[in-house]
């Protein structure tokens, strides 16, 4: 994984698989890998709405990135 190797990492996760993110990420032992929430579904929603959902997200990645972990 690449946030075990120092790389800056952000977990991209729809809001209906949030829960199940905190498991996964705990269980890999990276509970403090940041996230960022995305609407579900998001896969194969067409290009208009993944236009809308990374411009909706930015704000919260920039601030994910630049959070210490």
């Amino acid at each position: 994984m690449l946030a075990r190797r120092g790389v800056p990492a952000i977990a991209l996760v729809t809001e209906k698989f949030w829960s199940q993110g905190d498991f996964v990420a705990r269980s890999v032992g990276l509970p403090d890998v940041p996230r960022v929430r995305l609407p579900h579904p998001v896969a194969g929603s067409g290009d208009d709405n993944m236009t809308r959902v990374a411009t909706g997200i930015v704000v919260d990645l920039l601030a994910a990135w630049q959070r210490p972990t």
